[in-house]
């Protein structure tokens, strides 16, 4: 069993009064580390003084990559995503990604005004845990990654982020999850009701300059 503790993390202000936070999920067997270049060359300046949060996901075995232990916020099982998903992985990560929520709430950052993102494994995540979260939220952002237990997302997500603005981006040539799955993520998303903000660009598993000038735009929509 893996501990529930809260989860290490990095931080990064881009001034002493935040007023929004932007909580980011990395990927499969990096660090909190990861995003924080990223995260340096978005220009929220207009929205005021924003509180980054990079956590770390726990160290676990990873059945795809031989039970080699690494960073995963839940298991690999195979290579079929949505047929063997670590259920009690996923939801054990979704505990404590609401803790990090939950955490932002307590020092002043509203919940309205806090941004959940990641990137693959972490995209599942930020998608998993922000449409189930009690709260209303600013957005969920989700790159090339898809959705998690999609069969119980329509029974299981909250009142309070029904219709929540999600923005989605996906590599055209990304071997790690299809473009057609991040597509049919989408798909389902937008049937729920959400307004989701659909990129695609010429690129593989990664992030590229276009995608974070979009993403900059979107997230001054969503918390301006």
């Amino acid at each position: 069993m893996l501990s529930r503790m809260a989860l290490d993390t990095l931080e990064l202000q881009s001034g002493p009064a935040p007023v929004a936070s932007i909580i980011v999920l990395h990927g499969l067997g990096a660090d909190g580390n990861d995003f924080v270049p990223i995260a340096q060359e978005l220009d929220l300046s207009a929205v005021g003084d924003v509180r980054f949060v990079f956590p770390h996901a726990p160290i676990r075995p990873v059945t795809i990559n031989g039970g080699y232990r690494m960073r995963a916020w839940y298991d690999i099982l195979g290579t079929e995503l949505t047929r063997r998903e670590d259920e009690a992985g996923l939801r054990q990560s979704q505990a404590q990604v609401q803790a990090l929520m939950d955490q932002e709430a307590a020092r002043g950052v509203p919940p309205a005004r806090t941004v959940l993102m990641g990137f693959s494994q972490g995209c599942a995540m930020s998608l998993l845990a922000g449409l189930r979260a009690p709260q209303r939220l600013a957005g969920l952002v989700g790159l090339s990654g898809y959705l998690p237990l999609a069969d119980h997302t329509a029974a299981e997500r909250s009142a309070a982020n029904r219709g929540l603005p999600i923005f989605l981006a996906h590599g055209d040539f990304d071997p790690v999850v299809p473009l057609a799955r991040g597509s049919a993520s989408r798909d389902a998303l937008v049937a729920l009701g959400h307004p989701v903000e659909w990129h695609e660009y010429p690129m593989e598993h990664s992030v590229c300059a276009e995608e974070i000038e979009d993403l900059n735009a979107w997230l001054l929509k969503v918390l301006g």
